[in-house]
């Protein structure tokens, strides 16, 4: 059976779930990315550098750049609850307002990445991404329900990182009323692999925001 085809089959038992939160979703101010561009220059240190690690864990500080402003909103207002577990993200967005939220949402985003129903996957995908092509796009890309659901994109995020926030909803460091823990319990380490690795793969994909985009010293 071919990956649309078990994304077909699953996709009914997720429709009334998806329907439900989107409907419980307010919706999202829009964010002003000049004046977030202003405040979210310090993200850049490390968002806008490729390849940038964190440490204990270790893995790759996400990409951004194409990510939906409502997932990073979203992400952002989890670090500042305790939501998410990570001190200096905490840190980062325990002062921060709704607004101030959104406009750097709105600036780190830039253009989104945008479902394409005729894409086509980047290798074979593996039986593990059925599941999680039901919400997140047949190669990482949500569509417009599933974004307004919560759903990131997750076409060419790195793998290891994709890898970390699977482990974080498996062990309650991330918690989120979509991405239930029962959701990734059962997967295998050569599942988590293998999906992590396909999605990386995927285009058009995320990318880093330029460094060249920091605001200059004496603008600050």
């Amino acid at each position: 059976m071919s990956l649309r085809s078990l994304v077909k089959a699953a996709a009914p038992a997720l429709v009334l779930a998806l329907v439900s939160l989107v409907h419980a979703t307010p919706a999202a101010a829009a964010g002003d990315p000049v004046r977030g561009k202003t405040l979210g220059y310090t993200c850049l240190g490390c968002h806008g550098i490729e390849t940038y690690k964190n440490v204990y864990p270790t893995f790759s500080v996400p990409k951004l750049r194409g990510q939906h402003a409502g997932y990073i909103a979203k992400a952002l207002k989890a670090y500042r609850k305790g939501d998410r577990s990570h001190g200096t993200m905490h840190a980062q967005a325990a002062s921060l307002s709704d607004q101030d939220i959104d406009d750097m949402a709105a600036y780190l985003a830039g253009d989104a990445v945008l479902e394409d129903a005729n894409a086509t996957p980047v290798g074979t995908p593996p039986a593990a991404v059925a599941p999680c092509a039901s919400c997140h796009g047949l190669v990482g890309v949500p569509d417009e329900g599933s974004r307004a659901a919560g759903s990131p994109t997750m076409a060419g995020q790195y793998a290891d990182y994709l890898a970390h926030a699977i482990e974080g909803y498996r062990n309650g460091s991330r918690r989120d009323g979509l991405m239930q823990p029962s959701l990734v319990a059962n997967l295998s380490a050569a599942d988590i692999k293998a999906i992590t690795e396909f999605y990386a793969r995927q285009k058009p994909a995320l990318a880093t925001v330029p460094m060249k985009e920091k605001k200059p010293k004496e603008a600050r």
